[in-house]
């Protein structure tokens, strides 16, 4: 994975021309996460952050999720030794726990078909409670992203390729936001995706 050196996170994440997000946008993603999980009364005690790359979505829900403690889970060497993040691959990330909470925001574009599988599989192992994730597909390199500050080093794929594995453990409920199947957890019906 030497694609996720010190240039690769300059260009997309703190050169302000090629940034592919602001510090801005992942507060309000990370508010976003845990006013959900609040909202549906998933108690949070442990949080994974799958591919957690700067970590730009620890201190926002840090601070929203106080009792929780926050585990990020990276590739890139670089930034584990910089960050101290846990290094490894959600795609054979086996540690002795599950988590309440687990993110993983744009990444699996970034893996092969069958690692990729094997990273949403491994999501419905580490998962007991709400996964937050999102993917670049098809369909967004073409109509919804900038593709001037997005990395094309990608496998797209179509987001229902990710939505058939997904759902063999977890129920979407929009905007990114799946529950663990059996988690006690309750949503309204219109609440569902």
């Amino acid at each position: 994975m030497g694609q996720f050196d010190r240039d690769y996170y300059r260009r997309f994440y703190l050169e302000p021309a090629t940034a592919v997000t602001s510090r801005t946008e992942m507060r309000a993603r990370g508010r976003l996460i845990a006013a959900y999980v609040e909202l549906i009364g998933c108690p949070v005690r442990s949080i994974l952050d799958a591919g957690c790359g700067l970590g730009l979505l620890r201190a926002p829900l840090e601070r929203a999720l106080p009792r929780a403690t926050y585990t990020g889970l990276e590739v890139s060497e670089y930034l584990c030794e910089r960050y101290g993040w846990v290094r490894g691959s959600i795609s054979n990330f086996a540690p002795r726990r599950t988590f309440d909470l687990v993110v993983c925001y744009d990444v699996l574009q970034y893996l092969g078909a069958r690692d990729a599988a094997r990273g949403l599989a491994n999501l419905g192992r580490l998962c007991r409670g709400v996964l937050y994730f999102t993917a670049l597909t098809a369909r967004d390199w073409r109509q919804n992203c900038d593709q001037t500050c997005t990395d094309p080093d990608v496998h797209l794929r179509e987001a229902e390729w990710y939505r058939e594995r997904l759902l063999k453990k977890f129920r979407p409920v929009g905007a990114g936001f799946w529950i663990r199947r059996g988690a006690p957890l309750v949503t309204w019906d219109l609440e569902g995706a």
